[in-house]
């Protein structure tokens, strides 16, 4: 039986190799924001892009990425564990194909009610003249995202399921590659053809989700995976998977109706107010990436193959191990991005047509934002912990508690902090969340070692204190340089963050956090041998 160090160690394995592919996806993530910035700064045409790329986003999350992920790995993995290679290839095929139909009828019933869905989501829009039909037409164009990244969310889950992390990790950053290169080409040509600018960034978006499932397909076939066109709706493996996205849609749901009622408020702030919450959220997305999501997607196979043997005591140790590193991981992140988040969003986004005062506006909004990172990518790992358990009712919960949160918030809060409500409730209902799941989770799988879990946690407390101490004595010291020019800025926004890091990282080993001494010792053993 695997014991709880080898545990950490998958985990902690996995992890790693997640979080490196996820820094390149993030790193060009943050690269194509760059570009918006630099061509469309924060108003008319960027607003109009971020109300319409979140329309097939949330379609995305409902029956992609989020519910189909989670609910698949489970399934798949006990068909792994359990049933034949045949079988289990025969699901993935099955379910490869019922997706691609169901959710290209989806795309078509999308684009037929692009108008309507924009009224809904932005009414506000119409105000302006034009916004509202260009964020139309951006919509309809994007909307056949949704079949590309959903059926690149299968890939990757029978590629984690077969243990090969990078490759679909990585699969992301070419979602960046395609959006960048195919979307800045097409947006300096179709001006030329009497279309907006913006529209070749819609385009490239396409193009970016198309890559993101095509660079996956080479590595299923060294898998062993052979696509069959098969579709059978009476399988029992699409039928559990069905069954557990359905509360996991209802729960999500939840979460989409959040973020409907967040942009429907940003709509009716001053503009530019959409945009300086995407270019902060998408900031606050590094971390969450590297850290929240990378932990969730190594976590979730082995925590799947536990549940399929009934290893409860494995499964405790596996969430305490998970929890501890995300908030090892999350709590200087959040510290560093409060205390410097006017330095880097300078640093990153302002040039070209993004002002000082856009910088100012996304940095106090990505302050209120990083109070929630903690809870955000702790749920991250919380969640599929509940599908693998079959208790997916608890997550729908929590989302809908969360909804009732976040209109009390904005509504008592959005006349007097305008976009910066929104952020600040985002951070609340996060919280609420976690809080919630933790405290569930603890009492379905009898307890937690909390004596270890709390102990760790201090730890890691102490440690952030000593980080943000050392950054607030040296950052007068490079106040000229961070407000010069851009290669100043970078070295000295490298030299802040490089000292933290490390003097955290030692902080940690001094103090023998478990999971961090044994990441360093395992290093150290590579380094010895060679």
């Amino acid at each position: 039986m695997t014991n709880q160090s080898d545990n950490k160690k998958i985990i902690a394995r996995s992890a790693a190799v997640v979080s490196i592919a996820i820094m390149c996806s993030r790193l060009l993530g943050l690269v194509r924001e760059q570009v918006f910035a630099g061509l469309f700064g924060a108003g008319f045409a960027y607003d109009s892009f971020v109300v319409a790329f979140r329309i097939p986003n949330l379609l995305r999350d409902l029956f992609g990425e989020g519910a189909l992920s989670a609910a698949f790995v489970t399934v798949f993995s006990a068909y792994d564990s359990n049933r034949s290679k045949e079988e289990t290839w025969q699901l993935a095929s099955n379910v490869f194909t019922f997706i691609a139909i169901l959710l290209s009828l989806l795309t078509l019933i999308g684009i037929y009610l692009a108008g309507p869905i924009v009224s809904l989501l932005a009414p506000d829009f119409s105000l302006v003249p034009g916004k509202a039909e260009l964020t139309e037409k951006l919509t309809m164009i994007m909307l056949p995202f949704l079949l590309f990244i959903s059926l690149s969310a299968v890939a990757m889950g029978i590629l984690n399921t077969k243990g090969r992390f990078f490759v679909p990790a990585l699969a992301s950053s070419f979602f960046n590659l395609g959006s960048v290169i195919g979307g800045t080409t097409l947006a300096f040509i179709l001006p030329r053809y009497g279309q907006p600018a913006i529209v070749g960034m819609a385009i490239g978006t396409l193009i970016g989700g198309f890559m993101q499932f095509g660079v996956q397909l080479p590595a299923l076939y060294r898998a062993g995976f052979r696509y069959k066109p098969v579709l059978n709706v009476a399988d029992p493996g699409l039928k559990k998977i069905l069954k557990l996205m359905i509360p996991a849609t209802i729960g999500l749901s939840a979460t989409q109706i959040n973020i409907f009622i967040n942009t429907n408020f940003a709509a009716s702030c001053a503009e530019g107010s959409v945009s300086w919450l995407n270019y902060a959220f998408r900031l606050v997305q590094l971390p969450i990436g590297l850290f929240g999501v990378a932990l969730s997607i190594a976590m979730l196979p082995l925590l799947a193959k536990q549940a399929a043997k009934k290893n409860i005591p494995e499964m405790r140790d596996t969430m305490e191990t998970s929890l501890t590193m995300v908030l090892a991981l999350t709590l200087p992140a959040t510290v560093g991005l409060i205390i410097l988040s006017e330095p880097i969003i300078r640093l990153i986004f302002e040039h070209g047509a993004f002002t000082p005062a856009d910088t100012l506006a996304t940095a106090q909004t990505l302050s209120l934002y990083a109070f929630g990172l903690f809870a955000y990518s702790a749920n991250k790992v919380l969640v599929p912990a509940f599908y693998a358990i079959d208790k997916t009712r608890y997550p729908v919960i929590a989302s809908f508690m969360a909804i009732g949160l976040n209109i009390a918030i904005i509504t008592i809060t959005i006349e007097s902090f305008q976009h910066l409500a929104i952020a600040m409730s985002t951070s609340c209902t996060m919280a609420l969340n976690f809080f919630f799941l933790i405290i569930i989770l603890h009492r379905k799988l009898g307890g937690f070692s909390l004596k270890s879990l709390f102990t760790g946690v201090l730890k890691i407390v102490f440690a952030t204190t000593g980080l943000a101490l050392l950054i607030l004595i040296i950052l007068p010291l490079f106040e000229t340089a961070l407000n010069g020019n851009k290669f100043y800025q970078l070295l000295s926004a490298l030299f802040i963050i490089g000292s933290a890091t490390l003097f955290y990282g030692l902080l940690l080993y001094l103090l023998r956090l478990h999971e961090f001494t044994l990441f360093i010792d395992k290093f150290r053993q590579k380094f010895a041998r060679k």
